[in-house]
């Protein structure tokens, strides 16, 4: 007799997970494609796109480190940067740890594999298995399908030549713009620490080296945390 609990790979067939873990992974290899591309065509050679990608693997946080070494800000700098974006994965981490297991080696592959996106679909899930299952679904959808973009668009980026005579001189600062532009939307906390920390920038970047001007701009944190803080003792 079959059982009534239904097994992962039951899961795995549902039409409405693998849907949405295809349509992700779509939007994930175009934006690969781009970062590869991008970062080839501005003088990084192919190995730095396709080895951040397998060893970081973090698209916003790549974006900015890479920018940061296109502009022709140092190595520190640019992990630094990135190192910075990436911090809230570690809250994410601890949000899916039941999904994780206790293996040793599942929680090291699937930390590695902690994004917003597959979080995202761990926690829509509405029990531990369904948890689990979509969480590695997506995981390892987004993975493969990130690093092989990344590796294409490297390739593609190799045969462009001169990027000033596409303007892919301007494609790190307008993706940035695009990733922060919803939180700026939404959160109004937001707005009152990016202003501040948008004129501190400015106001560095003519002395300081590349790079340093995004590590000065979260002095607008700084801001905001002490009004959150006046705002908790009131």
């Amino acid at each position: 007799m079959r059982s009534a609990q239904r097994t992962d790979p039951d899961l795995i067939r549902e039409p409405h997970l693998l849907r949405d873990v295809a349509l992700v992974c779509l939007a994930s290899g175009i934006v690969g494609v781009s970062f590869g591309a991008i970062t080839v065509a501005g003088g990084l050679p192919v190995w730095v796109p396709v080895v951040m990608s397998l060893v970081v693997y973090a698209g916003s946080a790549q974006f900015s480190a890479v920018g940061v070494l296109l502009a022709g800000g140092g190595p520190f700098a640019a992990a630094a940067t990135g190192l910075l974006l990436n911090t809230r994965t570690a809250a994410y981490s601890l949000a899916v740890a039941d999904v994780l297991g206790r293996n040793p080696l599942a929680r090291f592959v699937g930390a590695h594999l902690v994004t917003d996106e597959t979080v995202a679909f761990a926690l829509a899930q509405p029990d531990p298995v369904r948890r689990r299952t979509a969480f590695w679904a997506s995981g390892f959808g987004l993975f493969a399908t990130w690093n092989v973009s990344v590796l294409v668009g490297a390739l593609a980026g190799s045969a462009l030549g001169d990027t000033a005579r596409f303007g892919l001189d301007a494609a790190f600062p307008a993706v940035l713009v695009a990733l922060v532009l919803p939180a700026l939307r939404e959160d109004t906390r937001v707005r009152r620490a990016a202003l501040p920390g948008a004129v501190v920038a400015l106001a560095v970047t003519p002395v300081a080296p590349a790079g340093v001007p995004v590590l000065a701009a979260l002095t607008g944190l700084a801001g905001l945390h002490r009004r959150l803080h006046r705002k908790g003792a009131a």
